[in-house]
């Protein structure tokens, strides 16, 4: 009676043991990555009476089984569900993350490493990423060329001082597009000063000032008053606050005729003409082509000042332009003085492609935007940082008010051999175990196995409630079962000791 005495208790015991897991999965059905525990129970130490025994031949007696008496029950495991995934809740938070696999975030306190489903994190005043509790999410930085190291884990910090900016880029090409009417108004103004058709092109320069440089289109005509070519001049250089950098001034010939001095030199003009047959830019008019031959279709690219043979070839060409050395080599600006080029401005060769002009009968309509077809080398001003964003390869790219999309670090992941070998520390962390396998420092990219993160959503619990009320029912009456195995053993106890009487 001694004996199912002690296996009440022990049953009690551990029922009471699995009620406080059950307890503790029911409290945490709400909790952002909470994995379920379940627990399996084992029997214990049997008391033997009687020995096993074999069959005797010699007197016919046949083998018995061994008579034992177990004294109870106990714990056998408390494992934990970590591959069951819980549900997904939305919560449009841009920093709020969800591993679609087994692996886990990494994050750090300073000195070790831990181990979390939850991917709740934000940005602290430092600019790192850190989750709820302060611990810093840990990944791979960038080089300077934007590609991600994959070494060592180390802090995220995707907001501090070198990350907050992006860096400006100044223009190096721009195209000329629309159509230049021969016989346009402009070409035809009394004064010899105004026959002229003007275009502007916007710049930066490697600060990230923006600039406006206006050219002067000019006809050049044969004795017979015929157009032959046309020549491009630079009239002013005005910055983004409006400000004259430099600019042409009128002067007057002794005969009263007025006209500008322009920016460009003698050196430094764009010339160009048109085929007659095929309003394309023909190159045969410019004395100053570079001498170079080309295949049919290739860009023809000639810079001003280089004397050479023209090419028999009517096709696409591309004047360079040093602006600083235009500005720099101005002897005029509006105040007559002579011109000084801003320092980010000396040396600066914008490229201008003149493939799309045509030469139609049409309104004459001329633009000069940034950039060549796709879109490269436009230029532009330093950048602000305005948002972050998470891909779903965990890559942090921040995006900025100059159009920039720049990678500022990638978050790394963990995966183990056995991760319901993990240890729970609480605060939705795990720590690595001997049985667990242990973390290499470096982490792994989370699309090497095929998986994914989610952003703007959580991990919630994977607790089933319609389970965990279930083993909670089962677990009463397996508790209420061995509390009557004491009290039926107290009252047999108690009609023992009456025996006396």
């Amino acid at each position: 009676m001694m004996r199912s005495m002690f296996s009440g208790v022990a049953g009690l015991r551990t029922h009471q043991s699995k009620m406080d897991v059950i307890g503790n999965n029911i409290a945490n059905v709400n909790t952002v990555g909470y994995k379920t525990q379940n627990v399996t129970f084992t029997d214990v130490f049997y008391q033997t009476i009687q020995a096993a025994s074999g069959p005797n031949a010699e007197t016919g007696k046949g083998g018995t089984n061994a008579k034992q008496i177990g004294i109870g029950s106990a714990l056998g495991t408390i494992a934990t569900n970590v591959s069951k995934q819980g549900g997904m809740q939305a919560t449009d938070n841009p920093f709020d993350v969800m591993i679609n696999g087994d692996e886990f975030f990494i994050v750090s306190d300073g000195q070790s490493n831990f181990f979390t489903k939850a991917g709740n994190f934000n940005v602290d005043e430092a600019g790192n990423l850190v989750n709820g509790s302060g611990l810093t999410v840990m990944g791979w930085g960038v080089n300077e060329d934007g590609d991600i190291m994959k070494e060592r884990v180390s802090a995220l910090k995707v907001m501090s001082g070198d990350k907050m900016f992006a860096s400006p880029e100044k223009t190096t090409k721009a195209h000329i597009t629309g159509n230049l009417c021969e016989k346009d108004d402009d070409f035809l103004r009394k004064a010899e000063k105004d026959k002229y058709v003007s275009y502007t092109m916007e710049f930066y320069d490697s600060q990230g000032y923006l600039y406006n440089a206006t050219f002067h289109i000019k006809q050049n005509k044969n004795a017979n008053g015929e157009v032959t070519s046309y020549s491009a001049y630079l009239y002013d250089v005005i910055d983004q606050n409006g400000e004259i950098i430099s600019k042409a001034k009128e002067v007057t010939a002794a005969d009263g005729t007025k006209s500008y001095e322009y920016l460009s030199d003698d050196q430094n003009v764009i010339n160009f003409s048109f085929n007659n047959t095929t309003d394309e830019l023909d190159n045969t008019s410019d004395a100053n082509l570079k001498d170079a031959k080309i295949a049919p279709g290739e860009i023809y690219k000639f810079e001003q000042g280089a004397a050479g043979d023209p090419q028999n070839y009517t096709g696409n060409f591309t004047a360079k332009l040093n602006i600083g050395a235009l500005i720099a080599n101005g002897v005029l600006k509006d105040n007559d003085t002579e011109a000084t080029a801003p320092v980010a401005l000396v040396d600066h060769e914008i490229e201008i492609d003149f493939a799309a002009l045509t030469n139609y009968g049409s309104d004459t309509s001329i633009e000069c935007p940034r950039g060549d077809a796709g879109g490269y080398n436009r230029g532009k001003a330093a950048g602000k940082l305005s948002s972050l964003a998470i891909g779903e390869d965990g890559k942090i790219v921040g995006n900025y008010t100059n159009g920039d999309i720049i990678t500022l670090g990638q978050i790394a992941v963990a995966s183990f051999a056995n991760p319901a070998g993990l240890e729970k520390l609480g605060n939705n962390l795990f720590g690595a175990t001997m049985n667990s396998g242990s973390f290499d420092g470096i982490g792994k990219d989370i699309t090497a196995n095929g998986d994914s993160m989610t952003t703007g959503v959580l991990e919630m619990s994977n607790v089933d409630l319609a389970y965990e009320f279930t083993e909670m029912i089962t677990t009463q009456r397996g508790f209420q079962a061995n509390s009557r195995i004491i009290t039926t053993s107290d009252t047999m106890l108690e009609e023992l000791i009456n025996l006396k009487r």
